[in-house]
This record gives structure tokens, sequence and C-alpha cells, in this order.
């Protein structure tokens, strides 16, 4: 019996992209499996109904027909509850899920006995990177900051030479020099503006240097376990906001990437630090729909703070749905490669990188952390 995966069509307003592209679907089918989308699913990515009729897709307008005997289901943003009620047990369901924020969706998975492979939990390791979907999204939310940063100032990126004067180039600050601040990085780079970097890793000194930016070392050392950065201590804080302060109070523009993985984004720009800077500037906090990197940030706003434009965009990358969703698609693809063999679904759990994506499977939490976090408490234990 065929294999048959569903696309789903994402149901949050400001979510543009699809889960599959219609070039990536064909090289899925090859895998061995039939490809039914929910009507529309591509079309505010800019795939219409008809390139998925072409690509041998079927169209199905009924969720509850879709889903109903659906062996793999795809989606990029949590699916609702309701919606996953309507799989069947066995299924696979793979989708960003952000478990700690959704934790009853987490328990219906749980429960219903669907296996979830959630892409934020892919490994990140050299061998899962064509898997790694937060780097690929994180790569073009990173491009487009400083190009959305760009449209609140009131003056250009690069130095211009006129009939009258020369005007000088905006000065770009970024913070957080992981995949999306060093994409941000490189494009204000390419647009001529000075550009710096700052993180609290060393390590990202060279990768900064890289692109053209000048790099802001604080002297403190803040590397974490995979990839990401530790939390400082109130002591390091105190040293890095003192050298931070003057670069800040320069920028025309400040972009700020810094997350920690399941937790609030840490605090990089106060409201002192804000009102220090020059009228007219502009932050793009890119962590404002986990807390803000910035006091004042709002998810989804742009809000006058002080003499601070500061921009709280709540899903960059679905600024770019359509190539965002090829390389969605094309990561899902590159993880069903590894489980999908000649129409056979055979995950093994056994691997490093299949264990490490696994959210939930056979009425389990299969992640230790995020099953501390969510049956802590001794339910279901």
């Amino acid at each position: 019996m065929t294999i048959k995966i569903a696309i789903l069509r994402e149901t949050l307003p400001d979510e543009r992209r699809v889960a599959m592209i219609p070039a990536v679907a064909e090289r899925l089918s090859k895998l061995g499996a039939t490809l039914v989308l929910e009507q529309g699913a591509g079309a505010a990515a800019t795939y219409t109904d008809q390139a998925y009729a072409k690509a041998q897709l079927t169209l199905e307008p009924d969720q509850h027909k879709l889903l109903a005997d659906a062996d793999i289901v795809l989606s990029v943003q949590p699916p609702p509850i309701e919606t996953v009620k309507k799989m069947k047990a066995g299924a696979l369901l793979v989708s960003f899920i952000y478990a700690q924020a959704h934790p009853e969706l987490v328990k219906i998975l749980r429960d219903n006995k669907i296996t979830t492979f959630a892409m934020e939990l892919v490994p990140r390791i050299s061998r899962a990177q064509a898997m790694d979907a937060l780097s690929s999204q994180a790569a073009l939310a990173g491009y487009y900051a400083p190009l959305l940063g760009s449209t609140y100032m009131q003056k250009i990126l690069p130095m211009m030479t006129t009939a009258v004067g020369s005007l000088r180039a905006a000065r770009v600050l970024v913070m957080g020099l992981g995949v999306a601040g060093l994409q941000a990085l490189a494009t204000a780079r390419r647009l001529g503006a000075m550009c710096e970097g700052y993180d609290v890793r060393p390590e990202t000194k060279e990768q900064a240097e890289s692109v053209g930016a000048k790099f802001v070392d604080t002297g403190i050392d803040a590397r974490g376990e995979g990839g990401y950065a530790r939390e400082l201590t109130a002591e390091e804080k105190a040293k890095v906001r003192q050298v931070l302060s003057q670069h800040i109070a320069q920028a025309d523009m400040i972009i700020t990437t810094a997350a920690i993985p399941g937790r609030k984004a840490p605090r990089l720009i106060d409201a002192d630090q804000l009102a220090a800077m020059k009228e007219g500037s502009v932050v793009v906090d890119m962590g404002a729909p986990n807390g803000g990197n910035c006091e004042g940030s709002k998810s989804g706003e742009v809000v006058k703070v002080g003499p601070v434009i500061l921009i709280g965009p709540a899903n960059l990358s679905s600024s770019l749905a359509a190539q965002a969703s090829e390389l969605y698609a094309k990561n899902i693809l590159n993880l069903l490669q590894q489980v999908l063999k000649d129409g056979v679904l055979k995950p093994d759990f056994a691997d490093e990188v299949i264990a490490g994506t696994t959210l939930t499977h056979d009425g389990k939490i299969t992640n230790a952390a995020i099953q501390k976090t969510i049956e802590g408490s001794g339910e279901h234990a």
C-alpha cells in the first residue's frame, strides 16, 4: 500500500509559507509516496494549486478526508490541536512544534500516538545540515532584516557623493552572530553600510570579519552547548553593557538576533541604551516573538521608543515565503529520505539524527528535556 503524505494549509495570519513546493514534491514522490495537498496551501507563497497539479499532486478541500488515512503530515507552524485529532494513530507529523510554548499540543501528540519530527530539534551536526530548517529559515530572515530596517531609516546605507557634497555611510551594528546575524551583516555590508558585529562567543570574530564587518570584543567568552551562547552572569552582563553602550549610541541601525532555544530571548539593549541613540535610529529586534532582545519591543509591531524606531517582526522568513518554502521543503525531503525507502516508512530511532529530531513516538514524549518540562509534575510518568 502506497504511503500517503498530506500537506497542510497554514492557519496563522502572518504565515505565508507552505511545507512543500511543487518541484520538491516531485522528488518526494519518487520515494514511493502519494502526495495530497490541502487546497490553497501554497497560494500565499506564490505556488498555485495548478502548479501542484502539474506535479501530479491531488488537491483536497476537506481536511478530515485529507488526514484520515495520511501516513505522513507536513506543516510549517505547529498545527492546531483539532487538526492533530483528525490524524490516525501511528501517523508521522513533520513540523516546527516549539514544545515549551505548546505543551497541550505535545500532550495530544503523545496521547494520540503520533510520531512527531519537530524540525527545531534537528541536531546541529554536520550530517544533518541539509535537514536543519532553523538555519535555512534564519538565513533568509537575517538577509531580510536590514532591508526591512532600511525602509524606516531617513538616510541611505552606502556612502554617496553628490554635486553638493558627500553623504556618509550608515553605521549598522548586528548583535548575535549566528546564521541570521551573519546574513544580516553580509547584506548590510553589500548595501554599503559600515558594519560592526557582536556576539558573546569570541570564535565568531573571524566570521564577522569574513563578511567585511568589524568585531566588537567585550572580553567575555560565553560559549554554550549545541552552537548556542550560554546565559551571562550579572557581572558579565555589566561588563558587556559598558563596552557595548558606546557602539549602540553610534549606530544608525541595530539588528538583534540573540536566542536561547526554549527560553525567553536574552535582553541585549535596555531603555537607557535606547535613549542614548540618535534621533531616527532604527532597531530591528528579531527576538521580539520570544520576549524581545530590546526593552520595549513588541512582536508584530513598530513602536517609537524615545529617539528610536523599534521594529519587532513576528515572522521574518514568511516575508520571503516563496524561497523560504523552497528551503524548508528541501529540509523535509532530506529528512524523509532517511526514513522512507521504496514506499515503506521505517525510521531508525537508533540513528542520532532521527532520535534527536523525534519529539513523540508510540504514546511517549521521547525528548528527555521536554518530557521533564511537560510531565515533570508526575503526569504520565
